[in-house]
């Protein structure tokens, strides 16, 4: 069984949204060795990216909304805030290609609670864990670019590609997100080692 795919939630215009800008807020992190903190995975492992080899792709969102659940007041004016289920949904549609591209893992992160992250990584059929830094011990060590949302710190939208424990290309701002595993696939091919 598979879920939504990405053409189904391409009912979005994201002409009508706020596009997020190159604020500079990630321009430290490319070359930056990543901090050995264990993440609770929504598999029910704990994982260090800074433990992996290879390469990683790490998409970073601000959150999955949930059904019946309303997202914040404003969401949509929130330049970038739109678009985690299209992108999580390209990512799975492109897993297989991200592997076979040199990616060696891929993992979605956020600030949600573990038990949300697993709701999203079962309702959407993802093939990959995703991450949970609820606590934000992960986004303080890296200084991740993050707003505040409703009384809630988010971490605004990039994507990470680490090799061996050291960020080795940082896509930031990301716009539209159904396009960015697409973007990262391409740079994968280029890029292969």
């Amino acid at each position: 069984m598979s879920g939504p795919s990405v053409h189904e939630l391409q009912n979005v215009d994201w002409s009508r949204l706020a596009r997020p800008e190159d604020d500079g807020a990630a321009g430290h992190l490319r070359g930056a060795t990543v901090a050995e903190i264990a993440l609770a995975a929504t598999d029910g492992s704990a994982v260090s990216l800074a433990s992996l080899t290879g390469r990683t792709v790490l998409y970073i969102y601000p959150m999955t909304a949930k059904p019946g659940v309303a997202l914040p007041d404003g969401w949509d004016d929130i330049p970038g805030a739109r678009g985690c289920t299209p992108q999580s949904c390209a990512f799975r549609d492109h897993h297989a290609d991200l592997l076979h591209a040199g990616a060696a893992q891929v993992f979605g992160l956020s600030t949600q609670t573990p038990d949300d992250q697993r709701e999203a990584a079962n309702r959407l059929h993802l093939p990959f864990a995703l991450l949970s830094d609820a606590d934000l011990r992960f986004a303080t060590a890296m200084g991740l670019p993050s707003m505040t949302v409703a009384d809630s710190v988010l971490l605004r939208r990039m994507t990470l590609i680490i090799f061996d424990g050291r960020v080795e290309h940082v896509f930031y701002p990301v716009w539209p997100p159904d396009r960015n595993a697409a973007e990262v696939l391409e740079w994968l091919k280029v890029h292969r080692t």
